[in-house]
């Protein structure tokens, strides 16, 4: 049978590491795809380094838009990033009649619903289980193992560089801009971090994953997202003492009023599995109403793991390049006349459990004054850890961690504490979730 052929855009890391896993593994690759899958063209500006780490085994451009003419090739897999040019490749590729396969998420949380639009016009499919987790096969977990369930919600640790930092404040109890630059050093964080440890990274994989789960279109714009950056050493230990970890989540939950699509650091109980994912790794967790909580653990980054994803999705491609389109599995896992119209809640809809830490004078009376503020406003406190002042201190720290609230309502009530003349500067609030099995 004849080889599908497949034109390359882009061969750095992730490209690299494609290339790798499909040339080390072909004969497996081709008795579970049931026909030989060969990279026949590669396009990169560098064409002297494309043409080394090929070895004359394929042809090498500097044209990428040249592979997604090319009558010969099959199968794009975009690689490059960005999601201007590549958007401008990917959406060539589906107009020549060409399946695309991407690692790219903010291509998609961005454009994925025009992408998408135009592959069903054209019958041709999007692929793209390298866009979330690396090498977790999450995407086909929530398009295709759980699809009995009713997905109910998902948490995940989605970004490695924050996930790294985050455990080596935790176990070396350095601050937070020493642990970026280490970070940065070994090549975990970029020279501007700014996508990782601000949540944009988490909130284009989380959007990508939200869709899938609900049947909802991308709303990328609609995420909330908070980063790690202002995370102190002294929340990090309270969290301990309390019984707590600080991870940087993406979550988005099914709920009456809508969905629930935001990023920012949580507070989870120390014993849950989730909580003890440290480094670069990356997880996820699902809870679907007949299967429960599961979860996915792995690599989420790096070139191979990432490349593993890749050919994956080349593989299934090619399993299903002649069939009725009609009979792939979607590309939202929702038949796409079928998807629903749940609105994304704006944040202070939100209702979850919080921590709040305020530093007070050490009088007589602030406590009381602190929790009717918060009574007044319907929340109610879970535990509280005061913090013995020290000989000469006049200021202490108040821990709270409050039942599940309001986000509006936590907010106003923050605004009254901190206008308090005993509450010195501004009040520390870190969403808690307990994931369990509600």
């Amino acid at each position: 049978m004849k080889p599908i052929n497949v034109g390359l855009l882009g061969i750095g890391t992730v490209g690299g590491g494609t290339w790798q896993v499909l040339a080390r593994n072909r004969e497996e690759i081709s008795r579970r795809a049931g026909r030989d899958i060969r990279i026949s063209v590669v396009a990169d500006k560098e064409v002297e380094k494309a043409k080394k780490l090929t070895g004359g085994a394929a042809r090498v451009t500097a044209d990428a838009f040249e592979v997604t003419r090319d009558p010969e090739v099959d199968i794009v897999i975009e690689l490059i990033g960005g999601y201007t040019v590549a958007k401008d490749l990917v959406l060539a590729a589906i107009e020549s009649g060409k399946h695309v396969v991407t690692a790219n998420k903010a291509l998609l949380a961005i454009h994925g619903n025009e992408i998408f639009a135009a592959a069903r016009k054209k019958d041709v499919m999007v692929a793209f289980e390298g866009a979330v987790a690396g090498g977790i096969p999450i995407i086909k977990a929530l398009r295709e193992g759980l699809t009995a369930n009713r997905i109910e919600w998902i948490a995940g640790i989605i970004n490695g560089t924050s996930n790294f930092i985050l455990s080596e404040m935790r176990d070396k109890g350095l601050p937070f801009d020493a642990v970026l630059k280490e970070a940065q050093r070994l090549g975990y964080a970029e020279a501007d971090p700014t996508f990782d440890i601000e949540g944009v990274d988490a909130a284009h994989k989380l959007t990508i994953m939200s869709a899938i789960a609900f049947g909802i279109p991308m709303q990328f714009d609609k995420c909330y997202k908070e980063g790690i950056s202002k995370l102190t050493q002294a929340d990090i230990r309270y969290a301990e003492q309390l019984g707590y970890r600080i991870k940087l989540l993406g979550i988005t939950k099914r709920t009456e009023q809508g969905i629930e699509l935001r990023v920012h650091p949580t507070l989870i109980p120390a014993k849950r599995l989730i909580a003890n994912v440290e480094g670069v790794m990356n997880a996820v967790l699902v809870k679907g109403d007949a299967v429960g909580p599961t979860m996915y653990y792995g690599a989420g980054a790096g070139a191979e793991p990432t490349g593993s994803a890749v050919v994956a999705d080349l593989v299934d491609i090619t399993r299903l390049h002649t069939a009725d389109p009609e009979h792939r599995v979607p590309h939202l896992a929702f038949q796409p006349d079928r998807m629903s119209s749940l609105k994304v809640l704006p944040m202070d809809e939100v209702v979850t459990s919080y921590y709040l830490r305020m530093q007070v004078a050490d009088k007589p009376g602030v406590l009381a004054d602190i929790t009717r503020i918060l009574a007044d406003a319907s929340i109610s406190i879970d535990a509280m850890v005061q913090r013995e002042p020290q000989e000469g201190e006049e200021q202490v720290d108040i821990i709270m961690l409050t039942h599940q609230a309001r986000e509006k309502q936590v907010n106003a009530a923050i605004a009254k504490i901190e206008k308090l003349p005993v509450v010195t500067g501004k009040v520390t609030r870190i969403r808690l979730e307990e994931l369990g099995r509600n």
